[in-house]
């Protein structure tokens, strides 16, 4: 495990944000929640183009009015969004005592076999607090792929020093070689590539529309000589997490890249449909269209 992440010197916001995130680490679920619900109204305004493409994806992805998935969705999101800080900050072992894990025997048999693994996943809600109390119960660093914050150094500083103590090594979106180099080595990588792909990506169905999708996958395996893992964390009613690691049975579809696009989304397709409400709804996932097709929604294109 990598060390504490280190102080924010010259950073004052970030010493305030560190603060405020450990504070709500901290806080017992009710108030949690109590707070998530007071801060429906106001994010309603903050977020309200957000809020316009959700309603659109969740239209074109489920019959019939979208109204009260809207709303599931938005009290799902700031539950989640104060779970958040549970991820990087909480207690040694509180996390890992809420879940419930299946297939943790499938990393632990990568693991004796000195091979790395690739945990495939999606943009499920609650996927890095599963992840803290999955890194806790395997006793063994997990790393995971995420969006760097460049234009906020201070910030960036802060939660990926937290996630690097608590998870392991973090990998951006252009740093293969080293992801690569993880993998060869044995390391275990969380990587989430559900979301819009603008560069030449394989359209394949998500929801039954077609959804630009990262085709890449299958060369990442080759190249890091890695086993396929899937990995799907959901918030329990309790409150609890409910984690499940399986094999993904996508191996035959290496050399068809587009087949193996079209595999992964059903895969989280299945998991979403679980609790819809635990998807990232807000990203404009179809924003991007197959040649020949424009957007049917002006959401869709802001």
């Amino acid at each position: 495990m990598n060390p504490r992440p280190p102080p924010q010197r010259g950073c004052p916001g970030g010493l305030l944000l560190g603060l405020l995130l450990r504070g709500l680490a901290r806080l017992p679920g009710p108030l949690r929640n109590l707070l998530a619900s007071l801060l429906e109204f106001p994010g309603r305004v903050l977020l309200r183009r957000r809020w316009r493409v959700a309603r659109v994806n969740l239209a074109r992805c489920f019959p019939g009015d979208p109204s009260a998935r809207l709303a599931e969705h938005r009290r799902a999101f700031w539950r989640a969004l104060l779970d958040l800080p549970r991820a990087w900050f909480a207690p040694v072992g509180r996390l890992a005592a809420e879940a419930r894990i299946e297939g943790l025997d499938h990393l632990r048999e990568a693991e004796a076999a000195g091979q790395g693994v690739l945990l495939l996943s999606g943009h499920l809600l609650h996927t890095e607090p599963g992840l803290r109390a999955l890194v806790e119960a395997l006793a063994a660093p997990v790393g995971i792929l995420i969006r760097r914050h460049d234009r906020h150094p201070c910030i960036e500083r802060l939660v990926d020093g937290a996630r690097r103590a608590r998870f392991g090594p973090t990998f951006g979106k252009f740093e293969t070689r080293h992801l690569l180099r993880h993998l060869r080595e044995g390391g275990r990588v969380v990587y989430l590539a559900d979301q819009d792909f603008r560069e030449s990506p394989a359209f394949v169905p998500f929801f039954g529309i077609p959804a630009a999708t990262f085709s890449g996958i299958p060369e990442l395996l080759r190249a890091g000589r890695a086993r396929l893992l899937f990995l799907a964390v959901h918030r329990e009613a309790t409150g609890g997490y409910a984690i499940r690691i399986e094999p993904t049975g996508l191996e035959p579809l290496l050399q068809d890249t587009t087949a193996f696009a079209a595999a992964y989304m059903a895969l989280l397709e299945a998991a979403v449909r679980r609790d819809p409400a635990q998807y990232l709804w807000l990203h404009r996932r179809f924003k991007t269209r197959p040649p020949g097709e424009a957007a049917t929604h002006d959401e869709l294109q802001r």
